[in-house]
């Protein structure tokens, strides 16, 4: 049995919590919103998975302290804006020889830094020279069917290949199966970048456009997405794994993702503002454009549907002038 804590308590920290105790560990919840920890603790429900019951046995806490200490697994599960300042509260507690697991997904804009560099930027901090043992956790995985044990598969990923594993044999189980990936650059794009895609394909829909339209975002989304990560140096074959085509896929097509929603929102005209407050949760794609752009720019990629959202997004453009000006772009070759 490990000792776990996880920081934060949205949709998919608490699936994973719920999946973890079931699997025998000892969980241990921190969030820095004393209202989440209330109906937590006395409703054993998340608000947003339904009425899906979280097991009496997992620990609730304010204390970022409590949530750290002596644990042998620390999960990030905080939305990617609140990675770096979570990460710095949590550094003084957190011990090199343990194993952090981020699950949050984004690239922070001015860094261009990933997740996982942003937490091992802060604990060097207060521990410099020291190595930390850190995994990327990334694939097609909606909290809402993990929460319901609905099969999923997932991608563990580290520079730390003892590390990788270890995440893997502690979430693994019927419902969870774990692959390992040592391109943790390639799997965190992955997971970045496809929440803008996602965003285009929602846009699409709420446009009216049908199947093709949405495949076509996918496929060349896919592309986009590759062309960048082949430029900085990640393996090929991770962007057409879980961690890539197969998270674009279930972001890009379900309505489980906020990402996709408030792209739907969007296209049919509503303003981006109130698209976001209309699904009540951070919209990740929104947040990774700027870096995404960024990035393009810095490797020289590219990244045509990248550049639509971004220009859609700050009002540069409508939905229907976007698609306009994609479908009317020079001929190309298909190649990435």
């Amino acid at each position: 049995m490990a000792n776990i804590g996880v920081l934060g308590a949205g949709t998919w920290g608490i699936a994973l919590a719920r999946m973890l105790c079931l699997n025998g560990h000892s969980v241990t919840v921190w969030s820095a919103v004393q209202k989440e920890l209330d109906v937590l603790k006395s409703k054993h429900e998340h608000p947003n998975l339904g009425n899906v019951k979280i097991p009496e046995e997992i620990l609730y806490t304010d204390s970022i302290e409590q949530a750290c200490e002596g644990k042998n697994l620390i999960m990030f599960s905080v939305a990617s804006p609140y990675v770096r300042t979570t990460a710095e509260r949590a550094a003084k507690y957190i011990a090199p020889q343990q194993i952090i697991v981020d699950v949050a997904k984004g690239i922070e804009a001015d860094t261009l830094m990933t997740m996982s560099a942003i937490i091992n930027d802060e604990l060097s901090k207060v521990h410099p020279g020291k190595t930390f043992r850190i995994v990327a956790l990334s694939g097609p995985t909606h909290a809402e069917e993990v929460a319901r044990d609905l099969p999923t598969a997932i991608v563990s990923s580290s520079k730390d290949n003892g590390a990788a594993q270890y995440v893997q044999e502690i979430f693994m189980n019927t419902c969870m199966r774990v692959y390992t990936n040592s391109d943790m650059l390639g799997v965190e794009l992955c997971g970045a970048l496809k929440n803008i895609i996602a965003l285009a394909a929602g846009v699409s829909s709420g446009l009216g456009f049908g199947d093709n339209a949405k495949a076509a975002l996918i496929t060349r989304g896919i592309a986009e997405i590759t062309r960048l990560g082949l430029a900085m140096g990640c393996n090929e074959q991770t962007f057409l794994g879980l961690a890539g085509i197969g998270d674009l896929i279930v972001t890009a097509t379900s309505m489980h993702s906020r990402n996709n929603r408030c792209g739907y929102r969007i296209g049919q005209g509503i303003p981006v503002s109130q698209a976001v407050s209309e699904v009540g949760m951070v919209v990740e794609g929104i947040n990774a454009i700027p870096a995404a752009i960024n990035l393009a720019e810095k490797y020289n990629v590219e990244m045509p549907i990248v550049e639509m959202a971004d220009a859609v997004v700050s009002s540069k453009v409508t939905p229907k002038e976007a698609v306009h000006l994609l479908m009317t772009r020079s001929k190309k070759n298909e190649k990435i």
